[in-house]
C-alpha cells in the first residue's frame, strides 16, 4: 500500500541503504526504454536510480487503484513535503536520502522535481485535452524534466542541449500515449486532442468503444508523423554528448522510433495490437545503435 512509502523511518538511512532501495525499485519495473542501463558509467547509475525511484513512486500514487482523487492528491502533496524537507537536510525516506545526495552532488534545480509532481497531479485531475498545445504543456512537466535531469547528471548544462532533449522527451511521451491508447481509455484517460479527433471525424465515443476504422487510421497517422518530427528535431543531441551518455541516448531514441514504426506496421490498430519492443527488437536496436 502507499502508506509504506510515506512512513517515517525509525532510524537514519545510510547512503548505501538509500541507493540500494532505489536500485531495487528500478529493477522491479519494466520500461520500454532503458533505465539505469548497464551501459551507463557505473558511478552514475545509482543517481539515475534515485531520480527514477522518486518519479516511479509518485507515478504509483497517481495510478494505484482503489484510491479516491483526494487520497491521490494527498499522497502527492505528502511526497512533495518530503522533497522540501530533504532539501532542508531532513530526509525521512530512503528515496529522499538518495535524492538529497544526488541533488547536492550535481547541483540540480529542485524545480525539475516539482514539475514532475505537477504532472502527476494533472494525471489525477485532467483526463481530456482539447488541443495539442495542451498535451505539449503536459509533456513540459511530465517528460522534459527527465531528460534535463539526465543531462545534469552527466554535467551537460547548456540550454541548447536541454532544448534538444525536450524534443526527444516530448516525442517519447507522445509515443507512449499512442502506444497505450487502449490502456489509457480503460482508465478513462484520453490524450488524443479533441481538436484532432474533430478534424478527422472520429469521436470520443468511438475511441472509448475502441472502434477501429479509416478515420482512426488517418488520425493516428497524423499523430505519429508529428511525433516523428519531434524525434528528428531532437536527434542532433546524439552528436553533441560524449561517449559517457551517447549510447544510452541512441538506445532510447531508436527505441522510441521503433515503437512508431511498429504502430505503422500494425496499420495503426493499437486496440488489438499494443506495440512493444520484443527481445529481437531490442537486440536489433542495440546493434544499430552501436554501429551508428
Amino acid at each position: 500500500m502507499l502508506t509504506r512509502e510515506i512512513e517515517i523511518p525509525q532510524r537514519p538511512w545510510t547512503s548505501a541503504e538509500a541507493f540500494r532501495h532505489c536500485e531495487r525499485i528500478t529493477r522491479e519495473h519494466y520500461e520500454n526504454f532503458p533505465v539505469a542501463s548497464l551501459l551507463l558509467p557505473k558511478e552514475r547509475r545509482k543517481y539515475v536510480c534515485a531520480i527514477y525511484a522518486f518519479a516511479r513512486t509518485a507515478d504509483d500514487f497517481a495510478d494505484e487503484p482503489g484510491l479516491t482523487t483526494a487520497e491521490r492528491i494527498e499522497s502527492l502533496n505528502s511526497w512533495e513535503l518530503q522533497l522540501n524537507e530533504c532539501l532542508s537536510g531532513n530526509a525521512r525516506h530512503r528515496v529522499f536520502a538518495a535524492l538529497a545526495e544526488t541533488i547536492d552532488r550535481f547541483q540540480i534545480p529542485p524545480e525539475l522535481f516539482r514539475s514532475l509532481l505537477q504532472a502527476f497531479r494533472q494525471d489525477v485531475t485532467t483526463h481530456r485535452y482539447k488541443t495539442f498545445a495542451g498535451v505539449l504543456d503536459y509533456c513540459l512537466n511530465s517528460a522534459n524534466p527527465v531528460g534535463r535531469l539526465v543531462l545534469l547528471l552527466f554535467n551537460y548544462r547548456s540550454e541548447s542541449l536541454a532544448e534538444l532533449s525536450d524534443s526527444i522527451c516530448t516525442a517519447l511521451q507522445l509515443t507512449n500515449f499512442w502506444q497505450d491508447i487502449r490502456v489509457d481509455a480503460g482508465r478513462d484517460r484520453i490524450y488524443v486532442p479533441a481538436e484532432d479527433m474533430k478534424e478527422f471525424s472520429y469521436t470520443e465515443e468511438e475511441l472509448t468503444n475502441m472502434t477501429f476504422n479509416p478515420e482512426f487510421k488517418r488520425l493516428l497517422s497524423f499523430e505519429i508523423e508529428r511525433t516523428r518530427d519531434l524525434f528528428l528535431r531532437g536527434k542532433p543531441l546524439l552528436s553533441e554528448v560524449g561517449k559517457d551518455l551517447v549510447f544510452e541516448l541512441k538506445l532510447t531514441w531508436n527505441g522510441g522510433m521503433k515503437i512508431l514504426e511498429k504502430i505503422e506496421r500494425n496499420h495503426y490498430d493499437v486496440f488489438r495490437n499494443r506495440p512493444i519492443l520484443t527481445l529481437s527488437n531490442k537486440v536489433g536496436i542495440f546493434f544499430s545503435s552501436m554501429l551508428a
